[in-house]
């Protein structure tokens, strides 16, 4: 390994003085330029919590794999309770490190994925264009934002699977006008395996939570609500009370 082939050279060099090999006036090491260590890389200037939700099997972890270390599964196992990744994204000058949760789809692990939601700054709702189902699953994924996402929370719904498109069942007006109903969230359509439209899902998702938080206040409710970067809890944090109104009917 580099660092410790290192680690045995600078002894072994100040050791030798004026012998053979690298000694005290070695060009290698003339100047400091030897010894001289490379700069830590900077510290992210903020930490962001985004959580993907939806009905099983509509992709949230093929989107998420792909934005975060671009790779794509063909048979991805359903997640169980939640998993996240880690990636640092560079947005209006500033260093961004985003924590982003894949919940679970399936109904009996609602009341795990659900204490994920209060964190969150960044919501992504996603369903399969080629699945009905998982579109008629909206409402009631809205009424789980509703009871326990923070009112502040930037949305944006994703119809996942867009290289699908000769086995599509929803349109793309469809899914418009779902998101014109609820205030304040975005639209797009994506394909995690053609990786069409991924990067824009979570960089413009970011880009609108910088834009609507003034920066001294981004930088105070930023460090106040970000979970620990450590695996999940096994016990969830205490959830807020339900908000007294909700997004759509």
């Amino acid at each position: 390994m580099r660092h410790g082939s290192r680690a045995r050279l600078l002894p072994e060099a100040v050791g030798r003085g004026g012998g053979g090999g690298l000694g005290a006036g070695s060009p290698a090491l003339s100047g400091g330029q030897g010894r001289r260590r490379k700069q830590p890389p900077r510290p992210a200037d903020f930490k962001l919590q985004v959580i993907i939700i939806g009905s099983r099997g509509v992709g949230k972890t093929s989107l998420m794999e792909r934005f975060t270390d671009d790779t794509f599964c063909e048979a991805c196992k359903s997640t169980v309770g939640v998993d996240f990744k880690i990636k640092t994204v560079e947005l209006r000058g500033k260093k961004i490190r985003l924590q982003i949760w894949d919940t679970a789809g399936q109904e009996r692990f609602n009341s795990i994925t659900s204490a994920y939601y209060r964190s969150a700054k960044g919501i992504i709702l996603v369903y399969d264009i080629t699945k009905k189902e998982t579109f008629d699953d909206l409402p009631k994924w809205m009424k789980m934002i509703d009871k326990y996402a923070s009112e502040d929370a930037e949305l944006l719904l994703v119809g996942n699977k867009l290289d699908c498109e000769t086995d599509r069942e929803i349109t793309r007006q469809q899914g418009e006008k779902f998101a014109q109903q609820i205030t304040g969230m975005r639209f797009c359509e994506a394909s995690a395996k053609d990786n069409f439209n991924v990067d824009e899902i979570f960089l413009k998702l970011v880009d609108d939570i910088l834009k609507k938080m003034p920066l001294d206040i981004l930088r105070n409710e930023l460090s106040n609500s970000i979970l620990s970067l450590q695996p999940e809890p096994e016990i969830p944090p205490e959830l807020p009370p339900p908000r007294p109104h909700v997004r759509c009917c």
